[in-house]
């Protein structure tokens, strides 16, 4: 049993349930109307269900319409067959290398370094507004293979994942919500006008989702779910 499912049990319990009110006579009545706007009813029903159920921090949003949820920055879609994107992606928007304070400097939140993992081997930024403000900072290790990308988490969304079912796990880092997606995804930028990127789309290894002081962070690479947690939560 996971987390929210437990926390959810947990809840139900201080919970009274009045009696249900005797409805079969409305029931009847509306059998004989049409029936063609059960669909956007239904839609609409679903995503006030999926938004009182996912956690009340940062706006976790659900879009029952679209097949989306969206939290810290990145929006997720569950796909059967994602679109497997080939060839090598491109880099996003005027990314570059830079030295770790020089970043710091380019950026304008804080950059923390998970102590689990201790200083990146190189650093790099991307997507400058028009006054040289970066929107991304990413930290890579292990020769790239493990990085942490850090992004302003009061802006719009910044990355869209496609997978496959079940899709995603809510779990916690310190004590706040978080996503675990467990399996290879398809990952795409998305630009400051909202603009998938879809030149930028790649084959994602497991990834960890959180946010932390309005800033938001994607933990990627080959590691366990307690692993991507442990260094989440290094973050200093």
């Amino acid at each position: 049993m996971g987390d929210l499912e437990r926390e959810l049990r947990d809840l139900s319990a201080w919970l009274e349930t009045p009696e249900p009110p005797d409805v079969r006579a409305q029931v009847r009545g509306r059998l004989h109307r049409p029936v063609r706007r059960w669909r956007p009813l239904a839609a609409a029903a679903l995503v006030a269900l999926l938004v009182a159920v996912l956690p009340p921090t940062r706006a976790a949003v659900a879009d029952a319409v679209t097949g989306l949820l969206r939290f810290a920055g990145v929006s997720i879609a569950v796909s059967p067959a994602p679109t497997v994107p080939s060839g090598v992606a491109s880099p996003l928007p005027a990314q570059r290398a830079a030295g770790l304070e020089e970043a710091q400097r380019a950026v304008r939140f804080p950059i923390r370094l998970p102590a689990k993992l201790g200083p990146p081997e190189r650093v790099l930024v991307a997507d400058p507004d028009p006054t040289g403000i970066y929107r991304v900072a990413t930290l890579l290790y292990d020769g790239g293979a493990l990085r942490v990308d850090a992004f302003d988490g009061r802006l719009n969304l910044s990355f869209h994942k496609e997978v496959t079912p079940p899709g995603v796990d809510w779990v916690q880092v310190n004590g706040d919500f978080a996503v675990w997606v467990d399996r290879p995804h398809v990952l795409s930028y998305v630009d400051r006008s909202g603009e998938v990127h879809k030149e930028s789309a790649r084959l994602a290894a497991s990834t960890l989702i959180w946010q932390d002081a309005d800033v938001s962070y994607r933990l990627e690479g080959a590691v366990t779910r307690a692993e991507a947690i442990e260094i989440a939560r290094s973050l200093q």
